[in-house]
């Protein structure tokens, strides 16, 4: 039995099962401001407190979970979308002048950090969810680019690729029916790990004000909110900051789990 792959998809289900919930209920509205019941402790009213507004944080926290599950999951889509198909075109181009330019392309991406770069474009087209998407997707780009042509340059080498280009196949009907189906493993796991990189890019962006904004609840921007009544009233800042620990922990839980259940080389060799 794989624990971390059960965890991990535990953790994992149980924050997506509160985004999807909270489009239907929440314990309280997140726009509703009650001051007089500003910052008080977990209690039978409000489970998780409220905040410096009166705001109800386990609804925040709910609805945080949903933008910052939506963020990640479009940036992730994005960096799939366009970088698995780079990748593929430069590995059946192997050492040609379409595989040298997204190669270079890829060392450009990555000569930078990706967070200060984000933070940069969200600075200079504006703050929202949908610039923050950008930024993160175009990050993700030359991941599953470098990593789709890794792996295709592999399976390029198998004899059933060497009949498949004898009877007549063209390398882009290769690469979809061949080498796509024998490396899409590999994608799954790395999307999971993209995918909570993608969770603690939102709550950076969020953090500086570049996320999403008011009155769109974001763990990032509670966290900033926080950070001034810490002595004060310490489940304000404690409290999303454990949603980003557990919803970062339980999808690279879920990664871990499912490189080893998808890869028959580790199979057995863990508990």
């Amino acid at each position: 039995m794989n624990r971390n792959l059960i965890i991990g998809m535990f953790l994992s289900l149980l924050f997506v099962a509160a985004a999807l919930l909270s489009f239907l209920w929440t314990p309280a509205s997140t726009e509703t401001l009650n001051i007089s019941g500003r910052l008080q402790a977990p209690n039978w009213d409000n489970w998780l407190g409220t905040d410096h507004f009166g705001r109800d944080i386990l609804s925040m926290i709910m609805v945080g979970a949903r933008t910052s599950i939506a963020v990640a999951l479009v940036a992730v889509g994005i960096g799939m979308g366009v970088g698995v198909p780079l990748g593929l075109a430069a590995a059946a181009n192997q050492g040609g002048l379409l595989d040298e330019f997204i190669s270079r392309l890829n060392d450009l991406i990555f000569a930078f950090p990706s967070l200060v770069i984000a933070i940069l474009i969200t600075a200079v087209f504006g703050a929202g969810a949908v610039n923050a998407i950008i930024a993160i997707g175009i990050f993700n780009i030359p991941v599953f680019a470098r990593l789709s042509r890794g792996a295709a340059l592999s399976v390029w080498q198998r004899e059933f690729i060497l009949a498949a280009r004898t009877a007549g196949k063209s390398a882009a009907r290769i690469s979809t029916e061949h080498i796509l189906p024998n490396i899409a493993n590999l994608l799954i796991v790395q999307g999971t790990i993209q995918f909570s990189l993608g969770i603690l890019a939102e709550a950076g962006l969020s953090y500086v004000g570049l996320g999403a904004q008011p009155p769109i609840p974001s763990w990032g921007r509670m966290l900033a909110d926080a950070q001034t009544m810490v002595t004060l009233a310490p489940h304000v800042a404690i409290i999303p900051g454990m949603a980003i620990v557990l919803m970062v922990l339980g999808l690279n839980l879920l990664g871990d789990g499912l490189r080893d259940a998808l890869d028959p080389r580790l199979k057995g060799r863990r508990a």
